[in-house]
């Protein structure tokens, strides 16, 4: 009998819960968080691929030390903020890895922009293969930026819909911080890719 009245019990609290949007925050969240951990993990692959990049610039633009120290210096302005899950619990720190990374991405595209002057450097393999690397990885962040959005999107709607925001109230749930338009327009913008003219092709 007190078996029967607590499955009872049970599953009206369930029923409860599931009516409640309580389902549906836990599954936002979550998706919320796996995507949020992809822009984390194409952010770290890209600062892997830096100092390889600067590496093989500096050989052979030596004297632009200018841009392959804003490279450097960008880089562990990166690695100095530690990339984690909870960044997007705290705004303030969530804009600061944002800032980082525009930085990075700005270093990058000054850097490309100086190996266009070297031809040597543009038809070195290990330069160009780093290029197509990097060119890749900046499409990947794209990728995975626009799901983080499109998740925090879900998520909060439904944290500030009724009846849902009552049980986003009772148990803690606030909205997520999103992307901002124009800060997403000046990080998604890949480096410029340029190899000079294609072989036999006559430069205009």
């Amino acid at each position: 009998m007190r078996k029967g009245l607590l499955s009872s019990f049970v599953l009206l609290l369930a029923t409860l819960l599931g009516g409640c949007g309580y389902n549906t925050l836990q599954s936002t969240d979550e998706q919320i968080k796996a995507s949020w951990a992809e822009v984390l993990n194409q952010y770290q692959r890209r600062a892997d691929l830096v100092p390889n990049l600067v590496k093989t610039v500096q050989g052979f633009a030596a004297q632009e030390k200018a841009v392959l120290l804003g490279v450097t210096e960008a880089r562990a302005k990166v690695g100095a903020i530690q990339a984690t899950p909870e960044l997007i619990n705290d705004e303030q720190a969530f804009q600061k890895f944002l800032a980082a990374q525009g930085e990075m991405t700005s270093a990058l595209q000054r850097l490309l922009v100086v190996a266009e002057n070297y031809p040597q450097l543009k038809s070195d393999a290990s330069f160009r293969d780093l290029q197509a690397q990097l060119e890749g990885t900046e499409n990947r962040i794209a990728v995975a930026r626009n799901r983080y959005i499109k998740a925090v999107q879900d998520y909060n709607v439904t944290v500030r819909s009724f009846p849902s925001n009552l049980t986003a109230k009772v148990f803690g749930y606030k909205t997520k911080p999103s992307f901002e338009v124009k800060d997403a327009e000046i990080i998604s913008k890949p480096p410029v890719v340029d190899f000079g003219p294609l072989p036999g092709k006559p430069v205009q």
